[in-house]
């Protein structure tokens, strides 16, 4: 008898091996499921903004015009490196209806007190998701942002908008982004709203170039820009022409 025993706990350990085996192959087989939300109506999405630090290592976002019927919004800003690697800021925070929400974000990482900036920095997107007090998701939203400095013309990354400056700036950072909503609704948009924000304390001026009536968000309503002339940076949106 004692002469089996030896094969009886090897077997056994096979067939434990295999069952392992099954099992962990099930596991990685079950695809994880995406959380999935209604979408948001255009009326009643945030208006979202980048804004970037002089050195272009801080990004300071704002969450404006909250009518989203929520108690926390994650977000998340996901960035690539020039070596390829991605880097991601996550963060949540509680939000009321009406009010704006302001963080200040780093583009590298903290430690002690000492900082490690990621430099080379381009491109990335911003999302946010919504959810109820019980933490069910209630609506999502994601876009994708440009970070630009000493170039004439800013660019959104789609390829969609485009704000050339009339000079050549030496030093500041900028950000072309869409804003996912508006302050107010225009009439028949067709594109946008897209927002260029920047480091700089000063007015830029500027001709933006997207399809159709170009109109900016001027002095709390929106204002048709003539051959696309603006005289500073902001919000615009286009309209198909009549």
């Amino acid at each position: 008898m004692k002469k089996f025993l030896p094969f009886a706990i090897l077997g056994v350990g096979i067939l434990i091996l295999v069952g392992a085996f099954f099992i962990t192959r099930n596991k990685k087989e079950i695809p994880q499921e995406e959380e999935t939300a209604p979408e948001i109506p255009f009326e009643m999405r945030p208006v979202a903004s980048l804004t970037p630090t002089e050195d272009g290592h801080w990004l300071t976002m704002k969450i404006e015009k909250i009518n989203i019927e929520a108690a926390t919004v994650d977000y998340l800003i996901l960035y690539s490196l020039p070596d390829g690697r991605s880097q991601g800021v996550p963060g949540t925070v509680k939000i009321q209806k009406g009010e704006t929400i302001e963080r200040k974000l780093l583009l590298g990482s903290e430690s002690s007190g000492k900082f490690r900036y990621d430099e080379g920095v381009s491109q990335g997107t911003l999302s946010f998701k919504f959810r109820d007090d019980k933490g069910k998701l209630v609506g999502k939203l994601s876009t994708e942002f440009h970070l630009q400095s000493k170039v004439k013309e800013l660019t959104s990354i789609d390829n969609q908008f485009k704000f050339t400056l009339d000079k050549t700036p030496t030093k500041d950072f900028f950000v072309t982004m869409q804003t996912f909503g508006a302050f107010e609704t225009l009439p028949s948009m067709s594109k946008g709203p897209y927002g260029v924000f920047s480091s700089s304390l000063v007015k830029l001026s500027g001709v933006v170039d997207i399809e159709g009536e170009i109109y900016s968000w001027v002095d709390n309503k929106w204002t048709k820009l003539d051959a696309g002339k603006s005289s500073n940076l902001g919000i615009f949106a286009s309209v198909n022409p009549q």
